[in-house]
């Protein structure tokens, strides 16, 4: 069981965000058992502020929360062996509280927040395949919406409907994860997305359903590498050089919006650790730089939304401070040929002719066209 919970989690739209929390000066380094309570963001106003949602009983670490766009927030906790959901709500002085009911399993992961900002989703692994389970959002409780061959994890939006979901699949123990894109709508129709190399472990981490940009890690060149590839198009993944930083792990968590079919001029947002801590990456692939910034004292690791105009919003909390946004303008990049038009790679990729092409012209997203 986890002892500390993630971070923050962030509505889709970007309008509101949940965390579990502790009382100022009882966080978890202050007490081997702190007491919990969700807390919910505000962020599209004028001043982001928080809102307490305490109940009588504290929550556990394991438990997790998930903002929807009109600003309840979902729970999920663990009760023996089933996972109990619950729509949380403030009202007035206390916390009101709406049961959505349960799921008897031993695993269960909730995916990110849907498009829909109305709507939640979980993975439910089982010995040979993993459903997927409308959790909330549904007219009678929890509906089984769809079951997919082999362990699934990830989960990744590919559209601003909550029809199309990214899953990484693994259909054999041992054998190689390749993405794959599950229609919700059409039963849970499977099809391949990322297919780099035949044994590679091809994953995706992002997804921006404007541009069709997509932020991949795969061990394709020979280790585990970030590239970037463009939904619907035939050219192949490139892994940029400059996302290789010696004695750091980069995560991507956030890809400018409303750039319609410009993926290479998308602001990236990465999580960069190290042994010094955390900061801040940005990256464009038209740009085959990556610039690091400090991150403002308090960060929520990892926790993040770019406005479309390319202003990258931070949440932290500090004392003084207990619920704040930093604002970070995306970094210039120095001009290039204007032959090139993002469509080579970033950087000399270091084993040439080992990836191929991704088709993910077999998604089921149509009407894309390759930039350049």
């Amino acid at each position: 069981m986890r002892r500390v919970p993630p971070a923050l989690v962030i509505a889709a739209d970007g309008t509101y965000a949940a965390r579990l929390t502790t009382a100022p000066g009882a966080g978890p380094e202050h007490t081997a058992d702190p007491a919990w309570y969700p807390e919910r963001w505000t962020l599209d106003g004028p001043e982001p502020y928080a809102v307490p949602l305490p109940l009588d009983q504290p929550e556990e670490a394991a438990s997790d929360v998930l903002p929807f766009s009109d600003g309840r927030v979902l729970i999920r906790r663990r009760v023996a062996d089933r996972h109990a959901f619950s729509l949380l709500y403030p009202t007035g002085p206390g916390t009101g509280e709406l049961p959505l009911g349960a799921l008897a399993c031993a695993e269960l992961t909730l995916l990110p927040p849907s498009p829909d900002g109305m709507s939640a989703y979980a993975l439910v692994p089982g010995d040979r395949s993993t459903a997927v389970w409308l959790v909330a959002g549904g007219a009678f409780g929890p509906e089984h919406v769809a079951e997919v061959p082999g362990r699934c994890s990830g989960g990744v939006w590919l559209d601003r409907q909550g029809r199309l979901l990214a899953l990484d699949r693994q259909l054999r123990e041992g054998g190689p994860v390749k993405a794959v894109a599950v229609d919700l709508e059409r039963g849970g129709e499977v099809t391949p997305l990322l297919q780099i190399a035949p044994d590679s472990h091809d994953r995706l981490l992002l997804a921006d359903p404007d541009s069709g940009l997509l932020l991949i890690r795969s061990d394709a060149p020979g280790e585990d590498r970030l590239g970037w590839g463009v939904l619907g198009s035939c050219l192949p993944v490139r892994f940029p050089e400059c996302l290789r930083v010696p004695g750091a792990t980069l995560t991507p968590f956030a890809v400018q919006p409303g750039q319609m079919l410009m993926p290479e001029s998308c602001a990236v947002a990465l999580r960069i650790d190290g042994a010094c801590g955390s900061w801040v990456g940005v990256w464009r692939p038209s740009g085959r730089r990556l610039h690091q910034c400090a991150a403002p004292g308090g960060w929520l690791a990892g926790a993040g939304f770019w406005t479309r105009d390319g202003v990258l919003r931070l949440p932290y909390a500090q004392e003084g401070a207990p619920c704040a946004v930093a604002l970070l303008e995306a970094p210039a990049d120095e001009p290039h040929r204007s032959d090139t038009n993002g469509t080579e790679p970033s950087a000399a990729d270091p084993t040439p002719g080992v990836c191929r092409p991704v088709p993910l012209g077999e998604a089921p997203l149509t009407g894309r066209t390759a930039p350049g």
